[in-house]
């Protein structure tokens, strides 16, 4: 699904309200209670022309709603590793760096729900590969928990950057895609074969 992160007065992305990309309309004005032009007023409030909500922008950060500019969480994500996307959407403008530990810590989760120990994130993800995980699902993984890791012990990636944390929440999306969501998907699809074209498949496998 296409994702175009909300972005202060432009004219149309991904609303956080309804989740539709929709065109926003725009009202401005300053903190004297002066309408300017757009450029110079602090206060900004998005409405989106599909469902009507809006959203509260200072300067050029959002702050209503507390999601943040992050897509929706995959609707196949785990419970408990929603919990944890969502409570790092809802701080990703006022704090890029405490999102990004919440994701790493999010990754951590969705190790134990893949079947793993989650002692330690690099040993579950090295487990995973030794079962298929796909390379781009491992390398996905791998960035939110470096980047992750850097929010708590700072190195060279700038985890105050809201753009860079915020790729982080679409690869937990993707991660949740290939991991849950597709499998799900190809085995219902599966089982809904023909039992004579399962047993033939069966057969042709056990050659």
């Amino acid at each position: 699904m296409t994702y175009i992160p909300p972005k202060v007065l432009a004219g149309s992305y991904t609303c956080p309200n309804c989740g539709a990309i929709a065109q926003q309309n725009w009202w401005c004005i300053s903190w004297d209670g002066r309408q300017l032009i757009q450029s110079q007023c602090e206060l900004r409030v998005g409405k989106c022309y599909h469902c009507g909500d809006h959203t509260l922008w200072i300067a050029d950060k959002m702050y209503f709603p507390s999601t943040g500019t992050a897509p929706n969480p995959n609707a196949e994500m785990p419970a408990a590793v929603k919990d944890l996307y969502l409570e790092a959407a809802s701080i990703q403008t006022s704090s890029p760096r405490g999102a990004a530990a919440l994701l790493r810590l999010a990754v951590q989760v969705l190790g134990v729900e893949l079947g793993e120990k989650g002692n330690k994130i690099d040993d579950d993800i090295a487990a995973l590969v030794k079962k298929g995980l796909p390379e781009i699902v491992q390398q996905s993984l791998d960035v939110v928990r470096v980047t992750g890791n850097n929010a708590v012990h700072p190195g060279q990636i700038d985890t105050d950057d809201p753009e860079i944390v915020g790729q982080l929440f679409s690869l937990l999306n993707i991660i949740c895609e290939y991991m849950i969501a597709l499998p799900k998907k190809v085995s219902g699809l599966y089982t809904a074969l023909p039992a004579k074209a399962i047993d033939a498949i069966k057969k042709r496998d056990a050659q």
